[in-house]
């Protein structure tokens, strides 16, 4: 007996393994993946200038990485004691305009280089909604509780995201051809918009998606949002606040993309890495017993022996 429809999925055709290198950006629920691999220890680079949800905004970084212009002091401004850019997250913000600059240009010149390395990389889409300063006309990544009354509120529609989708996959191109893009719609709805707002929005970025990859199939779609929506529908697998996927839901989808984008020739390494990280975690009652003294040696055994099968993984 069948309980749920289950969501068809395609596999990667070039599967992610231990060799591999996967840039992620976009969506809080990009960070949610791009966690289960930094806890597998594959080499990856997840968010690096803070969580982006339009794809807009992940065209002008991506266009900034990939050009490498330098943040500038006319790229930032001064608020609430700390200084912002409106291109990247808050986490990034500083009472240091000199400190904030060159963590800024750090992070760009990290991300480049990685970027022109990689061999995955995966954008999560979150919303089509926006907001254009008004005295710049740009769109802004991130307010900073700067006044709304200074930003215009906007949708953007299919043309408009599948127009950025091109640019963003035009310019990863032209310094890393051979890199698998691949993009998804984050499964949190954005309930702030309002919900015909929301469903609004992710069909804009479905839409636009889809456009981009019946145009190039070299282009690949994973269903977050689908098998949120379909396959998980019931608030069990809902945090507190009913709007963000819970630890089940974050498991459950990301098992759904671990089927599809990584090679099972992993298996047996990311099961070795997952007993190192639970015996890493281990607390025991006294940390002077022979006993467990002994547990740390054969852990370090097990640790040496990873890291000269795979010289990137250390803990």
């Amino acid at each position: 007996m069948k309980l749920q429809t289950q969501i068809p999925l395609k596999p990667l055709e070039n599967s992610i393994d231990y060799n591999a290198k996967v840039f992620l950006m976009g969506s809080c629920f990009v960070e949610n993946i791009g966690e289960k691999f930094s806890y597998y220890k594959f080499q990856s680079l997840v968010n690096s200038f803070g969580i982006i949800f339009h794809p807009k905004a992940i065209e002008n970084l991506i266009s900034r990485i990939i050009q490498q212009k330098k943040f500038t002091k006319e790229d930032v401004f001064f608020l609430n004691e700390r200084w912002h850019c409106f291109e990247v997250h808050s986490v990034l913000s500083n009472p240091s305009e000199e400190i904030f600059l060159n963590k800024l240009n750090e992070i760009l010149e990290e991300s480049f280089s990685f970027l022109k390395t990689a061999s995955h990389i995966v954008f999560t889409l979150g919303t089509a909604w926006g907001y254009e300063n008004k005295e710049s006309a740009n769109l802004v990544a991130n307010c900073h509780k700067v006044p709304q009354k200074n930003f215009n509120k906007v949708l953007f529609n299919a043309i408009e995201i599948e127009a950025s989708l091109k640019i963003i996959t035009r310019l990863i191109k032209e310094i890393n051809p051979e890199a698998a893009i691949q993009f998804t719609v984050s499964p949190v709805r954005h309930l702030k918009d309002g919900f015909i707002e929301n469903q609004r929005s992710k069909a804009h970025l479905i839409t636009a998606i889809h456009q981009i990859i019946e145009k190039d199939t070299s282009i690949s779609y994973f269903p977050s949002y689908e098998i949120m929506m379909d396959e998980l529908r019931d608030y069990r697998f809902y945090a507190e606040d009913m709007i963000h996927p819970n630890k089940t839901a974050i498991n459950y989808i990301w098992e759904k993309f671990k089927e599809t984008a990584v090679a099972s020739s992993c298996t047996n390494t990311m099961k070795e890495v997952e007993k190192i990280q639970s015996g890493l975690s281990h607390r025991p009652f006294n940390t002077e017993s022979d006993e467990f003294k002994k547990f740390q040696e054969k852990l370090q055994q097990k640790i040496v022996y990873l890291s000269e099968k795979h010289p990137h993984i250390t803990f």
